[in-house]
């Protein structure tokens, strides 16, 4: 069985930046990092939108799975912010959250990012704008490095990493072995000894990571999932938001229920995607920095966050099934017409293609209220109507609504003010923890664990 000091499950940002850290602080460590998905350069999704347009059920998810985990072909937005993208600050610190994601930022200019914006939402005009049509901008730094950039940053990480840690690729772990001051990981091909273990496996790891906590006996506590569509429409709508800010989080609570929806991962001049969590299909959005691979339009999530008590329990089981739903009617992705669905009808092949707003995806039109609950579709029909005040011509009947989209995290796993759960040197990080839901977040969280483990070490 061979022996590290340190063993990383999980390439995604979380474990990238841990291992980096180590390197930098404790270079004499043994670090070896398991992943489940595939190397950068063999990270390679089938759909090229011709000859295959929809997804095929590859065993590893390339967009998921691999070297820099589902933040690898996202557009690289870094928002460098407290008030959103996980409850990091909860367990460090705002100030020292700040900073690691700061520094986080300055790794990524080293290594190709130079050059990229950094866009803020603080004291702009647009702060008023939203206050007056009942909507809230909240304030952050967003860093956008843009899908081709972002993976220049991350081949980079990985030349200086691979010198220093073994990496185990198409490697899933299936199962952690706690002992006597000892871990070992098992996997398919042999078991590897460590004795301090840090787990960053992504909200996609989700199941898995639910699976270790019963073996382990460690204490979690319930999350949420969050519910939507993907909006499609001309960037010349947004385009005086995403031009000055790129990245806008505009939250807006519902004169019905009284929800909050918010926008999410905005993509100016982007594309759609589809994504494979666990053999479901849900929708994303990428965009580029590139000026030759950006589109005519731009597209964003819109979505419900929805918390539940006793006696249900797992919020992950609620959304997979409404996107199992949304699969089973549209053999994957769906899109409609926002005027389609405000008549209560379905879109079909015709009306989409005599629409203004040319889809980037290859969906099956459809009925989102045959998927959608009432309760949820309600609050994004008020939204798309509420961000029509601030940017006319969001509520075009021919705005497209790609669904659904579901952003699953984990029950969040209970440790403490070091991200150490009860068992000693067993560290969890990154989304897979259900306290950070955001690359700067997950990024942060495995620096400063690996801090901490350096500092012991020494």
């Amino acid at each position: 069985m061979k022996q590290y000091d340190v063993i990383i499950v999980g390439a995604g940002p979380g474990g990238i930046y841990a291992a980096y850290e180590l390197m930098q602080r404790a270079p004499e460590l043994r670090v070896a990092v398991f992943e489940a998905g595939h190397p950068l350069d063999k990270r390679r999704c089938p759909i090229d939108g011709e000859r295959v347009k929809r997804c095929v059920g590859c065993k590893s998810c390339s967009i998921m799975s691999g070297f820099g985990g589902a933040g690898a072909f996202s557009d690289g937005k870094y928002n460098i912010t407290n008030d959103f993208g996980g409850t990091l600050h909860e367990h460090i610190g705002r100030q020292q959250a700040t900073e690691l994601m700061c520094y986080v930022d300055k790794i990524n200019m080293a290594h190709g990012g130079e050059g990229t914006r950094l866009y803020s939402t603080a004291g702009t005009r647009f702060k008023k704008l939203c206050i007056q049509n009942k909507l809230n901008l909240l304030d952050a730094s967003v860093r956008h490095l843009g899908t081709d950039i972002n993976l220049v940053v991350l081949g980079n990480l990985y030349d200086e990493l691979r010198g220093h840690v073994d990496f185990f690729f198409d490697t899933p772990v299936e199962r952690l072995e706690a002992g006597e001051g000892r871990y070992t990981v098992h996997t398919a091909s042999g078991s590897y000894d460590c004795g301090t273990c840090i787990v960053s496996v992504g909200r996609s790891g989700s199941k898995w990571m639910e699976k270790i906590c019963r073996e382990l006996e460690i204490p979690t506590l319930s999350n949420r999932v969050d519910l939507g569509v993907r909006v499609e429409l001309p960037a010349v709508v947004f385009s005086h938001f995403t031009d000055e800010l790129y990245e806008s989080k505009i939250v807006y609570r519902t004169e019905k229920f009284e929800d909050n929806v918010r926008t999410f991962c905005m993509n100016p001049n982007g594309i759609v995607v589809s994504e494979n969590t666990n053999g479901i299909i849900t929708v994303n959005g990428h965009s580029y920095e590139d000026p030759a691979m950006k589109t005519e339009n731009t597209n964003f999530a819109l979505l419900v966050s929805k918390h539940f008590t006793e006696p249900f329990k797992n919020s992950n089981e609620y959304g997979e099934s409404i996107a199992r739903l949304s699969n089973m009617l549209g053999g994957g992705v769906m899109v409609q017409r926002f005027g389609d669905l405000v008549r209560g009808r379905r879109s079909n092949p015709k009306r989409i293609a005599d629409g203004l707003v040319r889809p980037t995806l290859s969906a099956a039109p459809g009925d989102l209220s045959l998927v959608l609950p009432k309760r949820i579709l309600d609050g994004i029909i008020e939204m798309v109507y509420a961000l029509d005040k601030i940017a006319p011509g969001t509520a075009n009947d021919d705005t497209l609504l790609y669904g659904v989209e579901v952003k699953f995290y984990n029950m969040e796993v209970q440790t403490d003010e070091h991200l150490e759960t009860r068992l000693p040197g067993l560290y969890i990080i990154g989304d897979g923890s259900g306290v950070t839901h955001s690359l700067s977040h997950a990024s942060a969280s495995g620096v400063y664990v690996a801090r901490h483990i350096a500092a012991r070490k020494a």
